[in-house]
C-alpha cells in the first residue's frame, strides 16, 4: 500500500509522501504490539531478576559455567536441554530434544515433570503470569 501511495502522489505533495510513510510505520508498530505474546504489560527486567533471586537462585546461577544443584541459566535461551557441561541430567532430559525458548521454559516451569517425566528438577510453580513474563524476559538478557 505504501508503494502505491508513493507512486501515485504528485511531486507537489512530497510532504504527504513522508506523512504516508510515517503512518504506515506507525501502523506496523501497532500491529506488532497487538500480536506480540507479551503485550499484556511491558516486561520489567528488574522484577524478573528479583523473581530469579527469590525462586531460582538457590539452585541456578546466572554465571557462565557456574552450576549449582541445577545448571547455570547463563545463555539458557537457545540452549539444547541436557547439554550444560558438568551437570548430571536425567536420561529423559538429555533425550528430550528440547531447545529452550521462552515458551518452552514457561511450559516447563508450569509443570517440569509433566513436560519431562523423570526430570530431576523439583519446582512447584507459584508465580503469577506477570512474574513468569518478567522472569523469562530477564533470562533472555542473561548472555
Amino acid at each position: 500500500m505504501l508503494f502505491f501511495l508513493e507512486m501515485n502522489m504528485p511531486h507537489a505533495f512530497t510532504p504527504n509522501r513522508h506523512v504516508a510513510r510515517a503512518l504506515a510505520t506507525a501502523a506496523c508498530a501497532v500491529s506488532l504490539a497487538l500480536t506480540h505474546p507479551y503485550t499484556a504489560h511491558a516486561a520489567d527486567l528488574k522484577a524478573g531478576a528479583d523473581v530469579h533471586e527469590a525462586q531460582c537462585a538457590e539452585c541456578h546461577s546466572l554465571k557462565a559455567g557456574k552450576n549449582k544443584k541445577g545448571p547455570s541459566l547463563f545463555a539458557v535461551i537457545g540452549r539444547k536441554a541436557g547439554t550444560q557441561a558438568d551437570v548430571v541430567y536425567s536420561d529423559e532430559m538429555k533425550n528430550s530434544g528440547i531447545t529452550w525458548t521462552p515458551d518452552k521454559l514457561r511450559q516447563y516451569l508450569e509443570g517440569p515433570k509433566a513436560m519431562v517425566p523423570g526430570t530431576k528438577m523439583k519446582f512447584k510453580n507459584k508465580m503469577s503470569a506477570t512474574d513468569m513474563d518478567n522472569l523469562l524476559a530477564f533470562l533472555a538478557t542473561v548472555k
